[in-house]
């Protein structure tokens, strides 16, 4: 068997292994940096409440309305596929129409809610 043989599979069995290491060294270090940042917070004499991050659904809010709008175009994709013979075409551009839409209307709800607040 040549080199380009052997290459290939050691490439498939170690890449999804490099990648599950590398994202847990990430968030370990990502850990780590945000614990020495609230100690030398403490040490200055101020209260690490004060820099508390609010929790926000926005995420949520936004990646519902994105799928929900992808859900309806792929809907919508089949029905012009099945109804006008259309393929591939109507697949694709029904998920992106609705799935802009889906964050268009996530974008308005945020705003409506910070103008609210």
């Amino acid at each position: 068997m040549n080199e380009e043989g052997l290459i290939i599979p050691a490439l498939g069995i170690l890449l999804p292994i490099i990648i599950t290491l590398g994202a847990f060294v990430m968030v370990v270090y990502i850990r780590k940096y945000d614990n020495i940042e609230r100690m030398a917070i403490i040490d200055k004499g101020l209260s690490p409440d004060l820099f508390k991050r609010q929790r926000s659904t926005s995420g949520a809010l936004r990646a519902s309305l994105l799928l929900i709008g992808a859900g309806l175009g792929l809907l919508l994709g089949y029905w012009l596929d099945t109804a006008f013979d259309m393929e591939e075409v109507a697949y694709f551009s029904m998920i992106f129409i609705f799935g802009g839409l889906g964050l268009g209307i996530a974008y308005l709800v945020e705003e409506k809610n910070q103008k609210r607040d």
